[in-house]
């Protein structure tokens, strides 16, 4: 399995580390809009996701305002797809995939999980709590909302990193 995992295309140490960007993946980001499209989105789900975990966690603690919590989860996973999609358009235009380019592999791998986990609430939630009652569906939220900022968290690495890089 090491050896596998040696000749990963997604795997580097730090003396091999690829930069994020060749020169032309940087003028392709630089020059398409869904560069903006993705500067607008993250700290719009950013503070929509500040504003709902709030509701989530008034609701965990008190019972009250399960409707409004359900709702601004609702609203947190739109956006999220919404990136997501965004997000796909703009790996797709810089560098010529969809998803799981080598910059960003392991970012959208664990996005997949991020999905996942809104997703699984939503359809629960749509559901009429079937699978989860109002209180465990709230608790997996959470869990969606901390996937979220790891996620978040690696997408500013990689930023930071690009900015490190940049010429």
């Amino acid at each position: 399995m090491s050896v596998f995992l040696a000749d990963s295309p997604h795997l580097s140490t730090a003396s091999d580390r690829r930069p994020v960007y060749t020169l032309e993946q940087r003028r392709l980001r630089d020059q398409t809009p869904w560069t903006l499209v993705q500067g607008v989105l993250a700290p719009l789900q950013f503070l929509v996701f500040l504003v709902s975990l709030s509701l989530v966690v008034l609701a965990i603690q008190s019972g009250e305002g399960l409707l409004l919590a359900g709702w601004s989860v609702v609203a947190k996973t739109g956006v999220l797809y919404l990136i997501m999609v965004t997000g796909a358009i703009w790996e797709k235009v810089v560098f010529g995939q969809y998803l799981f380019a080598r910059s960003f592999f392991w970012e959208d791998v664990f996005s997949m999980l991020v999905i996942a986990l809104h997703t699984a609430y939503v359809v629960n939630w749509f559901a009429g709590d079937r699978w989860l009652d109002a209180q465990s569906a709230l608790m997996l939220a959470l869990a969606a909302y901390g996937t979220y900022v790891i996620n978040a968290g690696q997408f500013l690495l990689k930023l930071r990193q690009a900015r490190k890089e940049a010429p």
